[in-house]
């Protein structure tokens, strides 16, 4: 499966003439999205007290009388539990809490200064048929939303459900039993989701199917995975988005991590973002076996640069903040990125409350002038994954007393347009060359000690040239600053995985 980058560029726009002077808030150029990884899983989970609303998207490409999906769940859900979503909730999602690339240029260290004040952000507060029946297995519910038809089935054991589906004519792999029990035993139920072939999108004669959501009550925070891994052939990454009221979560049963951030980066990363994030994850992830990664957690009504619009309360419904009994505001976003095999995945995700954490911003210490680097306490949530590229000053400074460390966006302007800045585009590259590594080192101009990367020597390091890019005329920009899988199914097993659960490809009649 070929997967393309989406790149963005977006000038930044909000700003307060004061005193002291503070950073200008950047210049957006690219992002790093889910399709940055091959195979990715979505998953966004809204929780408030002991309820959550849990939304996957299923990239499913085949038949669509092909496709189902086995999900444990902790209780019987009814129709009213069960609602299908627009693919478009999961994009602004992922793009808000993508890994982001900036750009600045020095300004005339001559030029009469304009000082900039930081606008901090307030803290947020504000106002049927075609089922079967078999020994040891019992149908709970059964209904029928959007194109999906569901099935909430409860069993006795784990061989009791393998028969049930393989009396419903679909094909288990070997070894999947044993899977099955923990889940029994714990007293969950299964959600078995089918879909109606009359009822599907087609798009280039594909099957588009809509993203699932349901809701539940657990006094456990957690997400369901080793199903999932039934019919893995290797590495997946689980991007796993957590809405919560003021609140940051992290993992409780697996060790946890920051990306590094608010690295400086030379400018040859600008063409190439998608290839250099992908080696600073597999370079992260791999320093330590089974660590999670925290790519952002940020208020989601706010962000600083913006690469899109920020999550609204048509969002927060679309998620279900009504069925989680939650208000329309004051929700933080916190994406969490997870790598594993079957072989190395022995529990479920289980999350816990974190405390608020800041980094990767344009702040600056008022003694050192050194930018905040990795991660810090903080009263509030405001950590992003934020690489950034710098043009010094190459002209001449003609004056007695020159300022330099001005920075703000190209050809002198305070305040950037949209220019041109060309993605990580993978469009047409075989996959297993989508993920192929960069020399991490030679794209650096610091070290980043938390990984263990040291940056090349200087002649090793690919020049910083100045940009010679003229902003694009007619075009406004796109964003203000408010702060400033499925896997290709295997032809025998016809097996894909899909956030948590199965996918199984149902036999012909």
């Amino acid at each position: 499966m070929t997967h393309s980058i989406t790149g963005w560029i977006v000038g930044l726009t909000i700003f307060a003439a004061a005193s002291p002077a503070a950073a200008f808030c950047g210049f957006y150029v690219a992002g790093g999205d889910a399709k940055l990884f091959n195979e990715a899983t979505q998953v966004v989970l809204m929780r408030h007290g002991t309820k959550t609303a849990l939304s996957m998207q299923n990239n499913y490409e085949g038949p669509a009388a092909g496709f189902a999906m086995v999900v444990p769940v902790p209780q019987v859900l009814q129709k009213k539990n069960v609602k299908t979503l627009e693919k478009s909730a999961f994009d602004k999602i992922d793009t808000l809490t993508a890994p982001r690339l900036v750009e600045y240029w020095e300004q005339d260290p001559c030029a009469p200064q304009v000082e900039y004040e930081r606008m901090d952000v307030m803290e947020s507060g504000a106002p049927s048929g075609g089922f079967g029946k078999g020994a040891g297995v019992k149908i709970e519910a059964q209904f029928k939303v959007g194109e999906y038809d569901i099935v909430i089935l409860s069993a006795t054991e784990s061989t009791s459900l393998e028969t049930w589906l393989k009396q419903e004519k679909y094909n288990v792999p070997a070894g999947a039993a044993p899977l099955y029990q923990p889940y029994i035993e714990s007293g969950q139920f299964f959600f078995v989701a089918k879909v109606d072939p009359k009822k599907v999108k087609y798009v280039d004669g594909r099957a588009v199917l809509s993203p699932l959501r349901f809701d539940y009550e657990a006094a456990k925070f957690q997400l369901p995975i080793r199903l999932g891994m039934i019919n893995s052939k290797g590495k997946q990454d689980l991007l796993v988005y957590i809405l919560a009221q003021n609140q940051r979560y992290e993992v409780a049963n697996y060790k946890n991590t920051f990306i590094p951030t608010n690295i400086e980066v030379s400018n040859n990363v600008r063409d190439g973002f998608g290839d250099f994030y992908r080696t600073l994850f597999d370079r992260t992830q791999e320093e330590t076996d089974g660590v999670v990664v925290t790519e952002y957690s940020w208020d989601a009504s706010t962000c600083d640069p913006c690469p899109g619009p920020t999550l609204d309360e048509a969002d927060y419904l679309s998620f279900g903040s009504v069925e989680v009994g939650a208000p329309t505001y004051g929700w933080v976003a916190t994406r969490l990125h997870a790598r594993y095999t079957k072989d190395d995945i022995g529990e479920d995700l289980v999350f816990q409350a974190a405390p608020p954490v800041g980094g990767g911003r344009e702040w600056r210490d008022e003694k050192t002038g050194a930018i905040e680097q990795s991660t810090r306490p903080s009263d509030q949530n405001m950590f992003q994954g934020r690489y950034i590229i710098r043009h010094e000053w190459a002209g001449k400074a003609e004056c007695e007393s020159p300022r330099y460390g001005i920075w703000g966006g190209p050809n002198g302007s305070d305040t950037p347009g949209v220019g041109a800045a060309p993605s990580a585009n993978t469009e047409g590259r075989a996959p297993s060359a989508m993920g192929a590594p960069v020399k991490l080192e030679t794209l650096l101009k610091q070290d980043i000690p938390e990984i263990n990367v040291s940056r090349s020597s200087p002649k090793d390091v690919p020049a910083v040239t100045p940009s010679t890019e003229e902003p694009v005329k007619g075009e406004g920009p796109k964003s203000t600053c408010a702060g400033c899988t499925a896997v290709d199914g295997a032809p025998d097993a016809a097996l894909l995985f899909v956030v948590l659960g199965f996918l199984f490809r149902r036999r012909r009649r």
